[in-house]
């Protein structure tokens, strides 16, 4: 099952996708994709309906986020072997956890807005993981159960905030607009196997990242079963997974965005974005 929420800011209705890959109005069903509505009985509820008694959405609509809102975006980094190579960091032997404030969430295709006075904004196309249901110090073997969705992600950064600042990584990593996700929410079931996923990013035509998620350090379930020992995970929690080689940062010499620039990314089954990036 495919969700996703179509309209423009502010006014999104969410919907999901029939059979014939046309959108079907879900705004009678629930007020939103966001919160519980994400959890595994509500997953289960919209599976049981028939998409066709459901009122059709027109698609030249904007496609917003994938979810409304979340209770928490946690983000794992250098999680791909390749990437951590790259970035001449050793690879971590625990997961590297931090946060995106979520407030930078957009939509798939929504302009990214580059910082004022930014030289070195960065993409990182992801594997975004939906939190069913609340958990706390689960295993690894119950972690993929806990799973609703998933979804593409751009790990928008701002390397010298991310970086040279000091303190934590979070003020590189919040800039409004630097959370695009979508376009769809793909239930779990649709995904037999989220590590042999092939996922790509280009750059004005032009492919800069291109792996799978096999070369992942650490698997989906090894950082949930860890993300609950340290906290509650709850309903609708969005877990970025990581980046593989390819970002601005890892070439010689380090290549960053640019306002007109145009990136693309993708993973199988999941969807495409496309960002223009704009001067604040």
């Amino acid at each position: 099952m495919k969700l996703l929420r179509l309209g423009e800011k502010g006014q999104e209705k969410p919907a999901m996708m029939d059979a014939n890959g046309q959108p079907r109005d879900l705004s009678a069903v629930i007020p939103d994709l966001a919160f519980e509505a994400l959890s595994l009985e509500s997953m289960a509820r919209l599976r049981a309906l028939d998409p066709e008694s459901l009122p059709l959405l027109p698609q030249e609509c904007r496609i917003g986020a994938a979810l409304a809102d979340t209770p928490n975006f946690h983000c794992i980094g250098l999680n791909y072997a390749r990437h951590a190579d790259e970035t001449g960091m050793p690879r971590p032997t625990e997961p590297v956890v931090f946060t995106k404030a979520t407030s930078c969430i957009g939509g798939p295709d929504d302009a990214i807005t580059i910082p004022e006075g930014s030289v070195k904004t960065d993409w990182e196309v992801e594997l975004g993981v939906i939190i069913g249901r609340n958990v706390f110090n689960i295993t690894e073997a119950e972690a993929l159960d806990t799973i609703s969705a998933y979804c593409v992600i751009n790990d928008v950064s701002e390397r010298d905030h991310q970086l040279e600042r000091g303190g934590q990584w979070v003020k590189g990593k919040s800039h409004p607009s630097f959370g695009p996700i979508g376009p769809w929410l793909v239930t779990a079931d649709e995904v037999p196997d989220p590590q042999n996923l092939p996922l790509w990013l280009s750059i004005n035509g032009e492919m800069q990242q291109q792996s799978s998620t096999s070369d992942m350090i650490f698997s989906i379930a090894e950082i949930i079963a860890y993300l609950s020992r340290h906290m509650i995970l709850r309903v609708g929690d969005v877990i970025a997974t990581g980046t593989p080689e390819g970002v601005g940062l890892g070439q010689t010499p380090p290549r960053f965005l640019r306002p007109g620039d145009e990136v693309r990314l993708g993973i199988e089954g999941l969807g495409e974005q496309h960002q223009t990036f704009i001067s604040a």
